[in-house]
């Protein structure tokens, strides 16, 4: 092989050629070898050792890369992805920037439990719901904060009632009109982004992407993960009784096992056993933060043959929101929750009431649950280790109600929309809202301030949103002559200019009634808080699920 057939593909293989007498021992007239013959042979030889050897080289080199190339598009190819929203009725806005210009991270894990493939069925069941549209059983906010210190997982229990935006299946075009029902049909009208619409409406946090695994897929991940521990204080057996149909079929002795591939799946769906649905959330966090310690232990990272058998299950297992659109991009979430301690991670399940309607239901605890709301839009860690967020990592000076940007126009000058949004799902809007407000402005010297005379709207809070970045600072001007946290001042491309929008929390007065800041890890009693780094703790099984 000639050195220039070779040039470019490795410098391994330059060099080794390049090494090569290219005229060694050659007869300067081109004639019969003269003298040296032995030597000459050594040479002959070695020139096709090395020759031989850069084109192995080269052969080995341009081989990998291209499996390398083959493995990546494979994993790419597994990657099955779906419109991130099904509907436009959001009333989120993206959390404010840190002082560091970071931004919170928010993923909604979703558990189908679809039975419409063989392998599904095999674990899921009963073959009567084959073909019929999959059910959101776990649904599950994970929440990266700000500065990737932190981190929250949170949980709604399937079966709380709440109200339902409207939802168009991507697939068929269907459309779905509101409606108030338990949280997990949300998957079978229209799939997972109208799941995610309905978290946004419900919490107002805005979230960034949604992944969805079903059966298979658990069993899968388990087995890639090697197995998750898990514990239980007594004998578990949940399986069918006389009184209650259908069951996970987990059957545990007391202590800590550790559980993989059909059994992990036994364990997330078991319900029975540990009572109703709210103590199931509790083991499904358990499992989670187990399985987070189990693979911040095992350093896959650096082991390349379990990174790609955990690669190669992730991507077959997950269905993902259309912003995830590659492998590195899945891996990138995968490291940005890898950055943070186990002990600054915090489950929970939404503060609920039983449903008044049905007692097999519950529906938020409005009071206890918005608390949790505040504290994942204004980036509040759940856990008490996070302290005071101070000024590199933590939120933004201007949540205390400190503009950071100045105005660019006189307050006389500066062209206010005041609307009225202070309807609720049970509360008709305040009537002449929005004209009492842009009074209060015209009285701050904001002359022409005026009520949207379009309609009346519904918002949980007070916002004032603006539409490109030269009128921020007019915007936090007026929201600052009102008293309203600089953290409800938004970008947004549904105004035309600065715009008030007087919700729910604001029915009476002519000040913005002011809230305590939630702290760290100040969470409600009822959210049934576990820490990450928390291994003592085991399951209880209900009495009749005892062997």
């Amino acid at each position: 092989m000639a050195q220039s057939e070779v040039r470019g593909k490795a410098p391994a293989v330059e060099e080794a050629v390049a090494r090569t007498p290219a005229t060694a021992g050659a007869p300067a007239d081109g004639g019969r070898w003269r003298t040296g013959g032995a030597q000459t042979g050594r040479r002959r030889r070695r020139r096709r050792v090395l020759r031989w050897s850069a084109s192995v080289l080269a052969v080995v080199i341009l081989g990998t890369a291209g499996a390398g190339y083959l493995y990546y598009q494979h994993l790419n190819g597994n990657l099955h992805k779906g419109r991130r929203a099904n509907g436009d009725d959001s009333k989120a806005h993206r959390t404010a920037p840190n002082a560091a210009g970071q931004t919170p991270l928010n993923i909604l894990l979703i558990g189908s439990d679809s039975r419409n493939s063989a392998e599904n069925l095999k674990l899921g069941g009963s073959r009567d719901h084959a073909g019929d549209p999959p059910l959101a059983d776990v649904q599950m906010l994970i929440h990266l904060s700000a500065d990737r210190k932190s981190a929250a997982m949170i949980s709604i229990p399937r079966d709380t009632r709440v109200d339902i935006p409207a939802c168009t299946d991507p697939d068929t075009g269907r459309e779905y009109p509101p409606t108030n029902d338990i949280i997990n049909v949300t998957l079978a009208r229209g799939g997972a982004g109208c799941t995610l619409l309905t978290w946004e409406n419900l919490t107002g946090v805005y979230i960034d992407h949604w992944m969805t695994i079903d059966f298979a897929g658990v069993v899968r991940m388990a087995d890639a993960i090697g197995g998750v521990d898990v514990c239980v204080n007594q004998n578990v057996s949940d399986h069918p009784t006389a009184t209650v149909s259908g069951g996970s079929g987990l059957k545990l002795t007391k202590g800590t096992h550790k559980v993989k591939g059909e059994q992990a799946l036994q364990w997330l769906r078991t319900r029975h056993a540990w009572g109703d649905d709210l103590m199931r959330a509790r083991a499904q966090h358990m499992y989670l933060n187990s399985m987070i310690r189990t693979l911040k232990q095992q350093n896959v990272f650096t082991d390349t043959g379990r990174l790609m058998d955990l690669a190669d299950a992730a991507t077959k297992s997950l269905h993902v929101s259309e912003e995830i659109t590659s492998v590195k991009k899945l891996y990138d979430l995968a490291m940005q929750m890898k950055s943070v301690p186990t002990d600054r991670i915090t489950s929970v399940t939404m503060p609920n009431l039983k449903d008044p309607r049905n007692g097999n239901h519950v529906i938020p605890d409005e009071k206890n649950a918005d608390k949790m709301w505040q504290m994942l839009r204004d980036d509040v860690p759940f856990d008490k280790n996070g302290g005071k967020a101070d000024g590199k990592g933590g939120k933004k000076d201007t949540a205390a109600g400190k503009p950071d940007k100045k105005p660019s126009l006189d307050p006389a000058a500066l062209g206010v929309l005041v609307r009225n949004a202070t309807g609720t799902s049970t509360e008709a809007a305040v009537r002449q809202r929005a004209s009492a407000i842009a009074q209060v402005l015209a009285g701050k010297g904001y002359a022409r301030a005026q009520a949207d005379a379009s309609g009346s709207l519904a918002e949980d809070r007070t916002l004032v949103r603006y539409p490109s970045a030269d009128l921020e600072g007019d915007a936090q001007a007026v929201a600052e002559a009102l008293g309203i946290p600089m953290a409800q001042v938004q970008k947004s491309t549904d105004v035309s200019g600065v715009t008030v929008v007087v919700g729910a929390d604001w029915r009476s007065g002519s000040a913005y009634p002011k809230k305590s800041e939630p702290k760290a890890g100040d969470l409600p009693e009822n959210s049934d808080a576990v820490n990450g780094s928390d291994t003592s703790k085991c399951m209880d099984v209900y009495g009749p699920y005892r062997w």
